[in-house]
């Protein structure tokens, strides 16, 4: 497949799914786009996209299609049923699904394409909207070999580096370990950062200071400056953060896998929430100092969980 002159159809244009849709339309790709938000496609039709009427019909008109949606009912409602996207499309087209999914959900996915002739890959993204604006992203990749060759020119528009993990359901799996990290560092960090106020440390020093050390990730280093500047506007907001901690603590129950400070990161992730709910995951920091405060919780690791895991 000569990916340059194939046409990409790309469904879900939120944070996320626009920024690459872009990044495809500069790199001279023919971009097709749906999203049922009208909106947002009229924004990236307006730099050059193609939109299409229904997701039918950008199936059908697609040699790879692409997505970038919310969860794991989204991504069967897109693509399951007699005229989901999977079904529409014509057989030898690819399919790169980019969300955030059980690999359950990634692995269905995948057999509903080959009963079709439809190669399908799951590629979860480790790395947040400025990395999609900037073409530095990791893909973290499921599926075949040879699809995922053929696609790498559309990789290489995306992402600073791109990995097969192996078959269907490993790059979704990957994510859920990447995942796992990025919650719990966050919550060690933001208990890490009531301390230092409690210690008498100054705000803005400890913080500006602690992304400079060699524990901090970028990713993190950008968390505290965003925090130093009390800005917790959702890059990634918490709501999709304890979505994805609800799949890890899932899948660890399902494989017996014990996860005591995952566990104990997802509660405090709900607890946060529960008050705050269209913040960036990173307002656990809030959490922790309202704790830290007079008349906070003691111990909230012993306060039952606002959600569980049925």
């Amino acid at each position: 497949m000569n990916s340059r002159n194939s046409v990409i159809g790309f469904i879900g244009l939120g944070a996320m799914g626009s920024r690459m849709a872009q990044r495809l339309i500069t790199a001279g790709f023919k971009v097709l786009i749906f999203d049922r938000t009208r909106k947002r496609m009229e924004v990236l039709a307006a730099q050059g996209a193609a939109t299409a009427p229904s997701l039918r019909t950008l199936a059908m008109e697609s040699d790879v299609i692409m997505s970038c949606l919310s969860n794991d009912d989204a991504v069967r409602g897109v693509y399951e049923g007699d005229n989901g996207v999977i079904s529409s499309a014509t057989p030898g087209s690819i399919v790169i699904e980019m969300s955030t999914v059980s690999p359950e959900t990634s692995r269905e996915l995948w057999r509903i394409g080959k009963a079709r002739g439809v190669e399908v890959l799951d590629v979860a993204i480790s790395g947040g909207p400025q990395l999609a604006e900037n073409g530095a992203l990791t893909l973290l990749g499921g599926g075949s070999q040879s699809a995922f060759n053929d696609c790498a020119p559309i990789f290489a528009a995306l992402a600073r580096q791109h990995f097969l993990l192996g078959p269907s359901g490993s790059g979704t799996g990957m994510k859920l370990v990447v995942n796992a990290v990025m919650g719990v560092s966050m919550q060690a960090i933001a208990e890490a950062i009531a301390l230092g106020e409690k210690l008498g440390l100054e705000r803005e020093h400890l913080l500006n200071v602690l992304a400079q050390t060699v524990v901090i990730a970028p990713a993190q280093q950008n968390k505290l400056l965003r925090a130093a500047a009390e800005d917790y506007s959702p890059q990634f907001p918490i709501s999709l953060m304890n979505k994805d901690f609800r799949l890890i603590m899932e899948r660890a129950a399902a494989l017996r896998v014990p996860m005591p400070a995952t566990a104990a990161s997802f509660q405090m992730n709900l607890a946060q929430a529960a008050k705050q709910p269209d913040q960036d995951y990173s307002s656990v920091i809030l959490q922790m100092r309202e704790l830290s405060a007079p008349g906070g919780e003691a111990n909230p690791s012993e306060q039952p969980a606002r959600d569980s895991i049925q």
